[in-house]
């Protein structure tokens, strides 16, 4: 059994399923969608990120790295190389502005379990739970995960899975017994658009979406709106059909696309490649809301 490596363990979330939840961020991911917010979650092991508009070039951190890995630039800002760069964590302290963070760690299920039975109170209170997210949590160790959404079952509470639906089948098999909702996203039906802006086909997702439907689990469609990738009428008008056919008339989250995340990339050493895709306007997002709700869709939300 691998333990996963974890960026982030949200507490008092209210966005990611029904009433206060702790929500748990899984790093990795197999697409590789333009406008994720959180790049950091997108490969499985841990990396450094670097603010670069903070450093001085005080240089304690070069002093302080005995791998090499760091220079001082010309322009007069630290640089790392991350093929020397071991993670090791020694520059970390002697950074004078906190630039520097290495994110992941990884958890044992006992740990994660005596953090989210803190919260226990709050999940009874509220009718919240635990929301297991990322990254994609659905391509982590399935042996780990079975195991810890078990525990959570044991001591009842509401577990809820927040996926991008790219994932073996055989990991949504072996987790239905223990999940109450699966959050799962869809962006587009066309799939030379899927591949273009999330790097892979939609067909698994496609297929996990239907095998879950077919298996009667409790499904909430999340769909993140970005212009124009899919912020048209036809576009919506295409999963709305396919949803009914298909899937059924079902919770339905638009989100709509921001840009808050775009910093991280440059502290990540990446370019963001969502820089010429747009927000939509608040009156749109409620024509869409209106479109699925005329459809027969009566579980209708513009946001998380």
């Amino acid at each position: 059994m691998k333990e996963p490596t974890i960026i982030n363990i949200q507490k008092y979330s209210v966005h990611d399923g029904d009433g206060i939840r702790t929500t748990i961020f899984f790093k990795g991911c197999l697409l590789n969608c333009w406008w994720c917010h959180n790049p950091e979650s997108q490969k499985y092991a841990p990396e450094l990120m670097f603010n670069r508009e903070k450093c001085s070039g005080c240089g304690y951190c070069r002093k302080a790295c005995s791998h090499g890995a760091i220079t001082i630039e010309e322009d007069g800002t630290a640089h790392t190389d991350t093929e020397k760069c071991v993670l090791c964590a020694d520059c970390l302290d002697y950074c004078l502005h906190n630039n520097r963070e290495i994110v992941g760690k990884q958890y044992s299920i006992k740990e994660l379990m005596t953090i989210v039975n803190k919260d226990a109170h709050f999940y009874e209170e509220s009718g919240g739970g635990v929301t297991l997210s990322g990254g994609e949590v659905m391509t982590q160790d399935i042996d780990y995960l079975e195991e810890l959404c078990r525990q959570l079952k044991d001591k009842g509470y509401n577990v809820a899975i927040d996926t991008c639906g790219y994932a073996p089948k055989e990991s949504y098999a072996r987790l239905l017994p223990y999940v109450d909702t699966f959050l799962y996203d869809i962006k587009t039906l066309d799939d030379d658009k899927h591949k273009k802006y999330m790097g892979k086909s939609n067909a698994v997702i496609l297929e996990n979406l239907e095998f879950l439907a077919d298996s009667r689990a409790d499904i909430n469609i999340r769909i993140p709106v970005v212009v124009p990738v899919n912020s048209d009428a036809d576009t919506m008008l295409d999963i709305i059909t396919y949803l009914k056919k298909r899937i059924g008339i079902v919770k339905v989250n638009l989100l709509p696309y921001h840009n808050t995340g775009s910093s991280k990339y440059e502290k990540l050493g990446r370019v963001y490649p969502a820089a010429d895709l747009g927000v939509p306007a608040q009156e749109h997002m409620e024509m869409l809301k209106s479109l699925f709700e005329e459809h027969g869709f009566q579980q209708v939300k513009i946001g998380g």
